[in-house]
Parts: C-alpha cells; structure tokens; sequence
C-alpha cells in the first residue's frame, strides 16, 4: 500500500468527519449525557426515554436474542450442507457477547444515525470463536472502502496486541521509563489491508505498528439512513433535535418560574433599620419589623406559564413521533382482530422498511459472512460463500411482519 495515499486518505476522513462531531455531541448530551455537568443542564428526559424504548425495539426485531433469525438454504446439490453452518454460526453467536454489545451499537445507530461494532476472533479453547467490540463513532472516520479507527492505548498493551512490533529509538526510550505510556494508535483498514501506525508528527513511514490482509471485513459500520452524497447516517435524533433542545429549554424555564412562584419575589424600604441579610424566608419564621415601616411585601411577577405546557406537550409528542414511540408500539393492553395486526405490521413496515433493508445489507449479511469465514478457517464448517454456496433466509419478526403484510 502506498503510505503517502494512505496519510491523504485520512487526512481526507478526519476533515470529512469534522462537521459531523459537534451534531454527535448534541445528540449525545440530550439523550444519554457522559459527565455530571450534562446531566445537570438535562431538564428534559423524553428524548432519553424514547430512544431506550426505540434501542429496545430495534433489538427485539432485528436480533432477538436466543432465536433462529437466521438460516441457510442450500442453492444447490454441489453447495455444502447449510444446516451445520446454521447451527455452527447460531451456536457461536449464542455463547458469544454479541448479544450484550449489539445493543449498544443501536443505542449509537439511534442517537448517532451510524454505528460500528467490531467483530474478532476468540483464541481456540474459548467458549466461541467470536468477539464483539461497539466501537464510539468519535473513534471512526470513513472514506469509500476505507476505514480508520483511532484509540489511545498503553505502550504495554501495544506491545502486547502486536509483539512483532519493532519500536524507534524515541518511543523505546519512553516505554523504559514508563511502560504505561498512553500512545495515539491508528488502525486503517483499505479494502482488506490492514496498517497500524502511531500518531506521533503525523508521520506514517517511521511508526508502522502491523501490516496485514483480511479475508473479511472485521468493522461492521451500519447507518439509519443516508442522504445523498454522504458517508455518515442520519438518525431519529438528529432529525429531532431541534424539537429535543427547544423542550429542555421550556422545562429549564418552567422550573425557572416555579421557583420563583415557591420562593416568591420580596421587596423592603431600604430604611436602615430592617437587615436583609438577617431575614430567613422559612415557613413559621418571625421577621421583625420597625414601628410604621411597611416591612417585606411580595412583588407579583408577570410571567404567566399557563402557555408553555401546550407548547412542551406539542413538543413532546413530535419528539416521541420522530423517535418512533408512538408507532412501535406492539404491546398492546388489549386483544387486536386479525385485522388490526395486518394493520400495524403495514404501519412498522412504512416506518422501518428502508433501514430493515440497510441493516439487512451493510450489518446482518456481513456479520454472517464474517462470522461463516472465521468458522472455515478454523475447521469448524466447510467453505461456504452466501453469493454461490447457499442463501441467507432472515426469520427475524421485522422479516416475518415484511412477508405477512399486504402493502
């Protein structure tokens, strides 16, 4: 690989990825805020809320845990039997942590509009062949059929993960004195070559860390849906944060004017005699004052809220709209006619149909074409490709609720 095109490359993904950062940043402090300084200036927990439920449902239809959502079918006699590979694949998936770290990646897909989970492969002797990381999007930056994933790591654990690494003099002098050095390392991935490289004067040729080639894509990058000539994904809360920013100043404000409605406004005579910084507004308190002086006296405000709860109930409700709240609704409190489940299949699948297609290409036929190479290569299965061996069948229930559903 060219190591000159390769820095082009992802100085051209950073500067892509720049105008996206700060819209992340937005969608993520109003949905699920990091630090106590953002959940202080959270007023406001619909959002937060519907994109938990929206997360929940995205999982319970896409890939519900411990069912046969996936399967083989043999294309034809010459192709390997598809049912150990069904078996082998779900097996493995079962006793891996996919479950536990897919929900993450649709809490990202939700809030960011674009997720990425990292699929590896386990030692041999472990419980099974696979391995799944969620990888932040702030880490990631893409180009066409180019990925870059930048994470800071110890020089301990650099070495570790690649002990063929060969460092300079000037790193090697740090390790020695500290071997818990933080070191900025890159990891690209171009078509399927593989170089790791660290970060340091933006030099690639002295600080080549690994090279290598995949037989697959190990990152598993998904989107919601995508505009036109854009790499990254839009999600629900993107499209609703105007809606979520605006609510949570509302709320902020009302709590603003309800404090003030508890705690009342006072003026006094500044006549000398009455010491405001003695008086305790407290319930029971005795204030004293002087003889024909008129004391502390409430000064009315002139805010009237009556208004900003139809203006914060309007809001929230386009929020749950936007965020799907209001039309995943699938549990009902009570019994629907046949009728009224065709009805809201056809509902889900005018909402979800575009990204059910997009997830079912760029996450679930990588994931399983990943997932069938790792299994080969280990001896596990035979060789088996979904473009000529055997076709992938999706029975999850957005799949089933497609198929059932007259459009």
């Amino acid at each position: 690989m060219n190591i000159k095109n390769l820095q082009k490359m992802y100085n051209k993904a950073i500067t892509l990825r720049e105008p996206w950062l700060q819209r992340w940043d937005d969608a993520r402090r109003y949905t699920v805020p990091t630090t106590n300084t953002e959940v202080a200036t959270l007023f406001d927990s619909t959002a937060a809320d519907a994109v938990d439920n929206l997360a929940a449902s995205i999982y319970t239809l896409l890939t519900p845990p411990e069912s046969l959502w996936i399967n083989l079918v043999k294309e034809s006699d010459a192709s390997p039997n598809p049912e150990i590979a069904t078996n082998a694949l779900r097996a493995n998936l079962n006793d891996s942590n996919f479950y536990t770290t897919v929900h993450q990646a649709y809490m990202d897909l939700c809030i960011y509009g674009t997720a990425c989970m990292f699929m590896t492969e386990n030692p041999i002797g472990a419980t099974s062949a696979f391995s799944f990381t969620t990888i932040p999007m702030t880490d990631i930056a893409i180009l066409p059929n180019a990925i870059f994933h930048t994470t800071s790591m110890s020089a301990t654990d650099v070495m570790m993960r690649y002990p063929n690494w060969v460092p300079t003099k000037d790193v090697m002098k740090k390790i020695e004195a500290n071997p818990d050095t933080p070191l900025r390392l890159i990891q690209s991935l171009v078509g399927l070559e593989f170089v790791a490289w660290l970060d340091i004067d933006g030099a690639i040729e002295d600080n080549i860390v690994a090279t290598g080639t995949f037989e697959t894509n190990p990152y598993l990058i998904f989107r919601w849906s995508v505009c036109s000539g854009e790499l990254y994904g839009r999600s629900p809360v993107l499209r609703a944060l105007p809606d979520i920013k605006t609510a949570n100043k509302v709320v902020e404000l009302v709590l603003k004017n309800a404090t003030i409605a508890v705690s009342g406004i006072w003026q006094a005579d500044d006549d000398g005699v009455i010491n405001l910084q003695n008086i305790n507004l407290t319930p029971g308190a005795i204030i004293p004052k002087a003889v024909g002086s008129s004391g502390l006296t409430p000064l009315s405000s002139g805010a009237n809220f009556d208004v900003s709860q139809l203006v914060l109930n309007d809001l929230r409700d386009r929020i749950r709209h936007t965020l799907l709240a209001d039309r995943l609704g699938f549990m009902s409190d009570r019994e629907m006619t046949a009728t009224e489940v065709l009805a809201r299949n056809a509902d889900m699948m005018r909402v979800l149909g575009a990204t059910y297609g997009r997830l079912l290409h760029e996450f679930i036929r990588p994931l399983c074409e990943r997932g069938l190479q790792i299994l080969s290569r280990r001896g596990v299965i035979e060789p088996i490709s979904l473009h000529s061996d055997a076709e992938l069948k999706y029975m999850a229930p957005i799949a089933i609720a497609s198929t059932d559903t007259v459009l």
